[in-house]
């Protein structure tokens, strides 16, 4: 970080960071990439299929095996995922046993659910699931066995009077067998599950086909004289379910109190501060930056809401409705960006007489944040290389797991190329709210540096417990070490230098995760996310070319 007034000049890399940025590198490449490349696809698949084959595929199931014309409506395509017995097979070191069997192949906790919407209608007639790499279905349901669906709708409907009488055993077991036969399965081979044959439902358990404490069953419900759905597969185990309930519960208690009022505290600080130090700053500094930002934060939101089936009113006002939400929101914390630049250059300026966030019009700042992204890439490099050796730690000494999160997946997202964008959110944000303003204005406080980098560090880790990851304490604990030395390197290096760090760090790990979707457009998008952020900053370098205090200004700069 560089004194006010003074030439910029970026702090060289010693050959000391430049080896354990190689060596970082190396271990993130050995055991996150090798391991997840070799043991993401199910054995004898190559890759996930298209939701354009998935629709074709559910649509040929539906007709040929349920009798169902569905040439007018909508299929809508949704990555969804067992997370619970995924959690459970992580937890117990069970994932590669299942794979083996090939079990993932007839009862994969990833499927694609394919939902159908008749034309004119609100509710969804019959959904399907399919295996996302044959593109087999696995399960179905409908009519009421759909939530939100029609029971009296599609070829399946029957009188009211024969939809009152319940089934017998028997009567559940007759409509059950086909679809057994059809799965490949004996029924005199299956028992059923006590207390199951009640109301419309009918379980049978195979209890010589065992994942851990689980057993394959098949679950059916029955409406109105026929099954409604069929799932085989498998379940979690009710303790551990009771386990990771207990762990979202105070993964929630952590981001409300750890996180959400702290950061709302540090915002209002900000706003208080811009206003108190505007003499040593300026209010037009933030405003790019911001109004990126906000743009960015729009685009994802649009990027994530989940596609509507149908063009049904209540869908169109739902939708509405929650991007204005998600719009307020991310005004929200564009504003809190830029209180947080304003401030905390205002506060450094003045209390410390540094320069951590320089001008476009000083001197040397296109050499500068060309030397910055330097700075980013090898300590992106040792940080992923300090994260996958705390992945090691925890899980040797508290056994930590993760499992799957639909909801943040890029399969549901409508352009998953655009998954990397959201690196850019974090790097800007958070390095600004947490180090370039957070630091400065706890060390009024607590007198101490260190301790003020601690405190942020903290409240910036329990912004990160919803994660699935397993137990809850081993997330703080390892984002702890991480955001530590983003405040090493933000108070060595510069907030554009950590910004870069922390845009690149996120852009690798995103960037592979497009890559391991294995379609072109992805793969392209991962390897461009990845040099993205080189390229952003020699674009900078380009408009603001080093020049002495004697040149002229340059006409065109950028900030």
């Amino acid at each position: 970080m560089n004194p006010v007034g003074q030439p910029l000049k970026q702090r060289p890399l010693s050959k000391g960071l430049i080896i354990s940025g190689i060596i970082g590198i190396a271990l993130f490449i050995m055991f996150q990439v090798f391991p997840s490349l070799l043991g993401g696809v199910p054995e004898g698949n190559t890759a996930v299929i298209s939701k354009d084959v998935a629709r074709s595929n559910a649509a040929a199931f539906a007709a040929e095996k349920l009798g169902y014309t569905v040439s007018d409506g909508e299929w809508n395509i949704t990555y969804q995922s067992d997370s619970s017995f995924f959690g459970y097979m992580s937890r117990e070191k069970l994932l590669e046993d299942y794979s083996k069997k090939k079990l993932d192949q007839r009862y994969p906790y990833d499927v694609y659910h394919a939902a159908f919407t008749p034309a004119g209608q609100n509710g969804t007639l019959l959904t399907v699931n399919l295996n996302m790499y044959t593109g087999q279905a696995v399960s179905f349901a409908r009519g009421a066995a759909v939530p939100g669906g029609n029971s009296r709708s599609g070829a399946h409907s029957i009188a009211a009077s024969e939809e009152q009488t319940p089934l017998s055993l028997a009567q559940k077991e007759q409509l059950a067998r086909p679809w057994l036969k059809e799965w490949g399965v004996n029924p005199a081979k299956l028992q059923i599950e006590p207390g199951s044959s009640g109301g419309s439902g009918l379980t049978y358990t195979d209890s010589s086909v065992t994942v851990g404490e689980s057993r394959l069953q098949y679950q059916f419900t029955f409406d109105g004289g026929d099954v409604s759905s069929f799932k085989p597969g498998f379940t979690a185990p009710g303790w551990h379910t009771s386990y990771v309930d207990s762990q979202k519960s105070l993964a929630t208690k952590m981001t409300l109190y750890g996180y959400g009022l702290p950061t709302i505290a540090l915002g209002v600080l900000a706003l208080i501060y811009s206003i108190l130090k505007r003499s040593h700053t300026s209010f037009k500094r933030g405003l790019f930056l911001s109004t990126v930002h906000f743009l960015i934060m729009m685009a994802t939101t649009y990027n994530m809401l989940p596609e509507t089936s149908g063009d049904n009113v209540e869908a169109r006002v739902t939708a509405i409705v929650m991007f204005v939400i998600y719009a307020l929101y991310s005004l929200l914390m564009s504003s809190l960006l830029y209180f947080s630049l304003v401030g905390g250059d205002g506060l450094w300026r003045k209390e410390e007489g540094m320069n951590p966030w320089p001008r476009a019009k000083e001197p040397g700042y296109g050499q500068y944040v060309l030397d910055s992204i330097r700075a980013g890439y090898v300590w992106a490099f040792v940080l992923l290389g300090v994260q996958t050796l705390m992945f090691i730690l925890l899980s040797l000494t508290l056994h930590n797991w993760s499992t799957t999160d639909a909801s943040q997946s890029p399969y549901n997202m409508r352009y998953a190329w655009l998954l990397p964008v959201v690196a850019w959110l974090a790097g800007l944000s958070e390095e600004a709210i947490y180090r370039l303003f957070g630091i400065r204005m706890l060390k009024k406080i607590v007198r101490s540096t260190l301790v003020a980098s601690l405190i942020t560090t903290l409240i910036w880790a329990f912004g990160h417990t919803l994660y699935p990851i397993y137990p809850i304490s081993s997330r703080p604990i390892e984002l702890t070490v991480i955001g530590l030395l983003f405040s090493y390197i933000f108070l060595r290096y510069g907030f554009i230098a950590v910004m870069f760090s922390h845009v690149v760090f996120d852009s690798i790990l995103m960037g592979v995760t497009l890559i391991f979707m294995k379609e072109s457009v992805n793969v392209w998008a991962g390897i461009f996310a990845i040099v993205m952020p080189f390229l952003v900053a020699y674009i900078v370098y380009l408009f603001n070319r080093s020049r002495t205090p004697e040149e002229p200004e340059a006409a065109n700069t950028v900030v």
